[in-house]
C-alpha cells in the first residue's frame, strides 16, 4: 500500500509546480499581424474601396505598392500604415501642442 505521505507530497510538488508556472510572466509581445501580401481585390476590401478607386490611388502615387509583372500586391502592414497616416488629432492633443508651441515661445 501507498504512503500517504508520499502522495500528499508528489500531489503538494504539482501544484507548486503549477503554481510557479502562472507566476512567471509569459513574453508574450505586441500582437502583431504578420505581414501579407494582398491582391488589388484583397487591398480593396482591407481599405474599403472599389477596385477602380485602388488603381486610381496608385496611379497617383497615394498607395503603396508592389508590381510584379503586370500584378499589384500591397503590404497589409504598409496598408495599415497608410490609414493611419489619415488619422485626425482629438481636439485634447491640438490643445496640447498649441499649449507645448506657446509655453515654449515665452520662453525664446
Amino acid at each position: 500500500m501507498n504512503n500517504p505521505f508520499e502522495v500528499i507530497e508528489a500531489r503538494l510538488s504539482s501544484i507548486e509546480n503549477l503554481i510557479l508556472d502562472l507566476k512567471q510572466p509569459t513574453k508574450v509581445g505586441p500582437t502583431e499581424q504578420p505581414e501579407q501580401l494582398l491582391s488589388v481585390q484583397e487591398a480593396a476590401k482591407f481599405l474599403s474601396l472599389t477596385v477602380p478607386t485602388m488603381y486610381s490611388k496608385v496611379s497617383k502615387g497615394e498607395l503603396p505598392v508592389m508590381k510584379r509583372s503586370k500584378r499589384l500586391y500591397f503590404s497589409s502592414i504598409e496598408l495599415m500604415e497608410y490609414l493611419k497616416q489619415g488619422r485626425k488629432k482629438s481636439n485634447a492633443e491640438i490643445e496640447q501642442e498649441a499649449d507645448a508651441y506657446l509655453s515654449n515661445k515665452k520662453r525664446g
